[in-house]
């Protein structure tokens, strides 16, 4: 298994190539802000085809570069039906709190071919099995995905902006709802193996276990707690 992730553009968005092995197909997650130097370099570097992008939501810093990625490789693009429009009105679904100038930047829309994601979904692509979980609260169309266990790596978890090391992801902005989010975690993260790899939105990689033993959110969510609703996520990305 091969995972090539780096940190792009100004909110250090986590962008994600994923194949079976070098040299051959890949898929890309949330190719964002500044990502489509990076993913190219990634795609050189380790001879890979890219086949899909695929998007754990439609916040700018994971969707930007989703346009000329998919547009240099003729590929489709993944997203779920309430994050869509996000792609074409970015401000909208930010209650334009980032600001004209950065907007004036993008280049912002869909790419020719888009595809909707929904919960349970199994997607086959390049030669990998990712399960589909919608977990809204961060966004309305947030969405997780999961890679089963095989013989050389453990389950891997793409958690978006649901769960990062430490914390969990804002619900401030429009589509936002932290009660929705602790749902979310309790059910689709909860019930994950503790060696679960956690490859989030931002920040470094964590695992299920280490989260559910020191993650404020989580553990409140575990003990069936409600405090964690009146104490604010710190702020990564948007």
């Amino acid at each position: 298994m091969l995972i090539a992730g780096f940190p792009a553009g100004a909110w250090g968005t986590n962008c994600y190539l994923v194949a079976p092995a070098a040299g051959e197909e890949c898929v890309i997650i949330d190719p964002g802000h500044q990502a489509a130097q990076g993913v190219e370099e990634a795609v050189a570097k380790h001879r890979l085809k890219p086949v899909a992008v695929i998007v754990t939501h439609g916040h700018i810093d994971h969707v930007a570069s989703v346009v000329p990625v998919c547009g240099a490789h003729d590929v489709p693009a993944w997203i779920h039906p309430s994050d869509r429009f996000m792609m074409s009105d970015p401000e909208k679904a930010l209650g334009r709190s980032i600001g004209m100038p950065l907007m004036g930047e993008l280049t912002v829309g869909e790419p020719d071919d888009v595809r909707e994601l929904t919960d349970g979904a199994e997607l086959k692509l390049a030669g990998l099995e990712l399960t589909v979980a919608h977990a809204p609260g961060h966004t309305k169309g947030s969405v997780t995905f999961r890679m089963p266990e095989q013989a050389d790596t453990p389950s891997v978890f793409f958690s978006g902006d649901l769960l990062f090391a430490g914390s969990i992801g804002r619900t401030d902005l429009p589509g936002g709802d932290h009660a929705e989010i602790l749902e979310s975690l309790a059910r689709v993260v909860l019930p994950l193996d503790d060696s679960t790899v956690v490859l989030s939105g931002h920040g470094p990689q964590t695992s299920i276990g280490r989260e559910r033993a020191t993650n404020p959110f989580l553990r409140e969510v575990a003990a069936g707690l409600g405090d964690g609703a009146r104490r604010p996520a710190p702020r990564r990305g948007m």
